[in-house]
C-alpha cells in the first residue's frame, strides 16, 4: 500500500537582518502562512531558519521570497560553498557594515557631543547660545539620523508592515521625537517666538541626544554581532574536522582526489599524523587514533586490522590501509554535525514565553512611552522633560536581550556537550534532564561490556558426558543465537577448539533461552524458569546454581531430551567508570534504579558492585518498556538508559532516552541522548551540563525582564517623584538608556559564552 505521508524537505537557511526576538517572530509567521510549509523555526543566536516543508507544494524559492518580502535576506551560497562558508561571510560582512556605520557615526557624534556639553557646562562662553550653534548642530546630527540610522528606519518600516514591531521601531521612534523636536525648535528660536521660548526655558535642544542613542546602538550591535558569531565556535571546530582530499588506491595506483569523489568500498591510504577521511574498516596496519574532538575521550585508541574507524579523527602513528563503509552525509561526522545543528537550532520549552512576551512587548513599551508624556506633560514639568523621559523609556527597553536569552545558550551548551561526546537531539532533551529523579540502567552493555565470558562448567553427576562435550552441546544450540550468552558459549567452544554442529528446528525464547535438534539430541539452554517451563527437573543442581549466582555469574542451565545435565556460567565484566557514574549520580540528587533480565540473586551482586540499591530483575526486552511506565505511575520523571538495540521502547517510553553510543552509533533514533564513549561517566557529565545551561538561561532571562521591569519605570521618572531622590538619579538621560539598552545584549551573549569554560 502507498504511503501517504508527504516525502518532506528539511533545509536550515542563513539569515541576515535580525535585531531582536520579533524579527524572529516575524519570520516564522510570514513562513508559516506558504502553503506546505510544516514547520519554521528561528534561532535569532545562530541566525538561522530551520524549515520543514512539502516540495510539492512550495519551493526554496518560494521560501527565500517570503523571507526577503518580510524585510530580511537570505545570503546566497556559492557553488560547493558550505552553510557555515556561506554564514561566516554574511557575517563578516555584517561586521564590517556596522564597523562602518560606527566610524561614521563617531566621526560627527564626538564633535556634537562635545561641543553640546560644553556648551551646557558653559565652557564655551556665551557665543555658544547662538543661534547658528543650533545649525551646526543639526548638520552634525543629520549624517547621524539618516545615513547611520538608516537600517533602523528601514527596519521599522517592515516590521510595521508585517505587524510585529520591533526593536527598530522604538530606535527610529525614540531618536526621530529627539532630532525632529529638536529641528523644530532649532526654527522657532529665530522666529518672534524665540523670547517666549526663552523665558520658559525651552530652548535647549537635543540633537547630540539622538545622534549618541544610535551610535551607542550600533556600537552595542556590533559588539553583538561578534559575540554571537563566537557561539558558533563548537559546530566550526567539528566542520574543521572534515578531510578535504584522500588518497586512493585503484586499479593498484595511488592518487589524491577530493573527498567527496571517494566512494563506498574504496580503498584509501591513511599516513601517520593525517586525518581519516572518512569513516571505514581498516584492512592493513596497526596504528593509534585520536578520537577526542568527536567523543570526548582524551585518550587514543588502538586500531588493527578488522577495527572500525571514523572520519575527521586524527592517525596518530603507523601508516594503514583501510576501506570506505560510509561516505559523504553518511558519515559519523557528517551526522554529528547534523544533530548539533538540529539541537542548537530547536527551540526549548522555556522559550515559550519569552516568545509570548515578545509578540506584545514593543506594542506595550510605546504605550508606556506615550503614557509617560502625557503624565509629565499634564503635571507641568514642561514638553521638553516630557519629551525626554519618552525617549528614554523607547530606547532603554530591549528585546534583544529577552530574544538572545535562550538560544545563545542552547547553542553554546549543545556545542559544549558534542565536544565531550554528549549529542542532544533536541534543546527540549536538555532542559527534560535536569528534571529528571530516577536513572533507570540498562546491565548488559551499559554497566557492564556486555561481552561475558565463559567461567564455570558444572556436570550433574548424573550425567556420563564431559566438560567438553556439554560446551559441544550448548554452544551448538546457541549458533543461531545472537545474544549475548550464547555468543559467549560459542567463543569458548572455539577457543578449546571444540567441533560445533548445525543446529536444527532451532527455536529462540527472548530473554530466556534456546532449544534447537543437535546431532539428533534435543538441546536446551537458558534460564532456570526456562527450564522449569518445560517441565525438566532440576533439583540436582539447584545448590551450584545459587553459588555461582552468589558470586554475580549468570548460570545456563542446559538439558538433553528433556533432563539437566549441566550448568555453565558466564560473568560479564563491570565497564570502567560505572562505580564512579552511579556515586556522581546519587551525589546529585538522582534515584538510580538497575534494570535486568538477569535473576534476582545475580543482578544484586552486580548491583552491590557499583552501588545500587534498587533492582528489578528476571525482565524480559519486552518489558522494559512496562517497568519504565510504572516508575512514572509512581510521580517520578525517568531517564532510560541502554544500549539502543533492544531498549528502543523503553528509550521511547522515558521522559529522556539515553544511548550508550561506540563512537561510530551516532544518532539512535529511540534516544533524546547519545553518550558516545560508551562510558557512564558522560552520563553525570549530561546531567550537570543540563544543570549549568538552564542556570545560564534563567541568569539571562533574570537579567533581560529585571533590566527592563527596574529600569523603564526609572526612564519613565517614577524616582522623581519619591522624596530626596537626587536629580542624578531621578532622571534618566536617554543616552545612558541607549548605552544600557546596547549593552544589555551583550552581556546575555557574554554570560552564555561563560559556559565555555565551566568545568564538568
Amino acid at each position: 500500500m502507498a504511503s501517504n505521508v508527504p516525502p518532506l524537505e528539511q533545509e536550515t537557511l542563513p539569515i541576515s537582518g535580525m535585531t531582536c526576538a520579533n524579527c524572529a517572530l516575524t519570520i516564522e509567521r510570514n513562513v508559516r502562512k506558504l502553503e506546505g510549509v510544516l514547520q519554521a523555526e528561528v534561532n535569532l543566536a545562530r541566525e538561522r531558519l530551520f524549515i520543514a516543508y512539502d516540495p510539492r507544494l512550495v519551493t526554496h524559492e518560494a521560501i527565500v521570497a517570503r523571507v526577503r518580502k518580510a524585510g530580511y535576506d537570505v545570503p546566497e551560497q556559492a557553488a560547493g560553498e558550505s552553510l557555515e562558508d556561506a554564514e561566516a561571510k554574511a557575517r563578516q560582512a555584517e561586521i564590517a557594515h556596522q564597523r562602518r556605520r560606527l566610524l561614521i557615526g563617531a566621526l560627527f557624534t564626538v564633535p556634537l557631543f562635545a561641543l553640546s556639553m560644553g556648551r551646557d557646562l558653559g565652557v564655551l562662553g556665551d557665543w555658544a547660545w547662538q543661534d547658528w550653534m543650533n545649525f551646526l548642530f543639526w548638520a552634525l546630527a543629520t549624517p547621524v539620523q539618516f545615513y547611520v540610522g538608516r537600517d533602523y528606519y528601514i527596519g521599522a518600516w517592515r516590521a510595521l508592515r508585517g505587524g510585529v514591531p520591533n526593536m527598530d521601531v522604538l530606535v527610529a521612534l525614540g531618536t526621530s521625537v529627539a532630532y525632529f523636536y529638536s529641528a523644530a525648535l532649532t526654527i522657532l528660536l529665530i522666529t518672534p517666538l524665540a523670547a517666549e521660548l526663552h523665558s520658559l526655558n525651552a530652548h535647549h535642544v537635543y540633537f547630540e541626544t539622538a545622534a549618541v542613542i544610535i551610535t551607542l546602538v550600533v556600537l552595542g550591535k556590533l559588539l553583538e554581532v561578534r559575540a554571537k558569531g563566537q557561539t558558533g565556535q563548537a559546530i566550526r571546530a567539528l566542520i574543521g574536522l572534515r578531510a578535504k582530499t584522500a588518497r586512493v588506491e585503484r586499479h593498484g595506483v595511488q592518487a589524491d582526489i577530493p573527498i567527496e569523489e571517494v566512494r563506498v568500498g574504496d580503498v584509501l591510504i591513511v599516513r601517520e599524523s593525517e586525518r581519516i577521511p572518512t569513516d571505514g574498516v581498516i584492512i592493513e596496519g596497526t596504528t593509534s587514533v585520536d578520537q577526542s574532538m568527536l567523543t570526548g575521550e582524551s585518550l587514543p585508541v588502538l586500531r588493527t586490522v578488522g577495527d572500525e574507524v571514523i572520519g575527521g579523527t586524527l592517525n596518530r602513528q603507523g601508516l594503514i590501509k583501510m576501506r570506505a563503509t560510509r561516505v559523504g552525509r553518511e558519515t559519523a561526522l557528517a551526522q554529528i554535525i547534523k544533530l548539533v545543528e538540529s539541537a542548537q537550532g530547536s527551540r526549548a520549552p522555556i522559550q515559550r514565553l519569552v516568545d509570548q512576551v515578545s509578540a506584545v512587548f514593543v506594542p506595550v513599551v510605546i504605550g508606556i512611552a506615550a503614557l509617560t508624556f502625557t503624565l509629565w506633560l499634564l503635571s507641568g514639568a514642561g514638553l521638553a522633560t516630557a519629551l525626554l523621559r519618552m525617549v528614554a523609556v523607547l530606547v532603554i527597553a530591549c528585546p534583544c536581550a529577552m530574544g538572545l536569552a535562550t538560544p545563545t545558550a542552547i547553542t553554546v551548551g549543545v556545542g559544549k556537550g558534542a565536544a565531550l561526546g554528549i549529542l542532544f537531539k533536541n534543546s527540549a532533551a536538555l532542559e527534560q534532564l535536569l528534571r529528571v529523579d530516577a536513572f533507570v540502567l540498562d546491565k548488559t552493555g551499559t554497566l557492564t561490556r556486555g561481552a561475558p565470558t565463559v567461567t564455570d562448567v558444572v556436570l550433574s553427576a548424573a550425567w556420563p558426558g564431559t566438560r567438553q562435550k556439554a560446551l559441544q552441546l550448548a554452544a551448538s544450540a546457541e549458533r543461531g543465537s545472537q545474544h549475548p550468552l550464547g555468543e559467549a558459549l560459542v567463543r569458548a567452544a572455539e577457543a578449546e577448539s571444540v567441533p560445533l554442529y548445525p543446529p536444527r528446528a532451532f527455536e529462540s525464547f527472548p530473554g530466556q533461552g534456546v532449544r534447537a535438534e543437535v546431532d539428533g539430541q534435543m538441546v536446551s539452554v537458558g534460564s532456570q524458569a526456562f527450564m522449569q517451563a518445560q517441565g525438566i527437573q532440576l533439583d540436582g543442581l539447584r545448590a551450584e546454581a545459587a553459588r555461582l549466582q552468589a558470586e554475580a555469574k549468570t548460570a545456563l542451565w542446559l538439558a538433553i531430551d528433556g533432563q539437566a545435565v549441566a550448568l555453565i556460567a558466564a560473568a560479564d565484566t563491570l565497564k570502567e567508570g560505572s562505580a564512579e557514574a552511579v556515586q556522581a549520580l546519587r551525589a546529585l540528587g538522582k534515584q538510580v534504579i538497575m534494570l535486568t533480565g538477569d535473576n534476582e540473586v545475580t543482578a544484586r551482586a552486580i548491583a552491590a558492585q557499583v552501588g545500587i540499591d534498587r533492582v528489578m530483575a528476571n525482565v524480559l526486552p519486552s518489558e522494559k518498556a512496562a517497568v519504565v511506565r510504572a516508575l512514572q505511575a509512581e510521580g517520578l520523571r525517568v531517564a532510560m538508559v541502554g544500549d539502543g538495540v533492544n531498549d528502543s521502547p523503553a528509550l521511547a517510553q522515558a521522559d529522556v532516552g539515553i544511548a550508550i553510543g561506540t563512537g561510530t552509533d551516532v544518532a539512535i533514533e529511540a534516544a533524546d541522548v547519545t553518550l558516545m564513549r560508551g562510558d557512564l561517566r558522560s552520563l553525570p557529565q549530561a546531567v550537570h551540563l543540563s544543570q549549568l545551561t538552564m542556570r545560564t538561561i534563567r541568569q539571562n532571562l533574570l537579567w533581560a525582564f529585571g533590566y527592563n521591569v527596574a529600569l523603564i519605570p526609572v526612564a519613565g521618572g517614577a524616582l522623581a517623584v519619591l522624596p530626596n531622590v537626587p536629580e542624578g538619579l531621578a532622571q534618566l538621560n536617554p543616552m545612558l538608556a541607549a548605552l544600557a539598552m546596547a549593552f544589555s545584549s551583550v552581556s546575555v551573549v557574554t554570560n552564555s559564552l561563560r559556559l565555555r569554560s565551566k568545568r564538568l
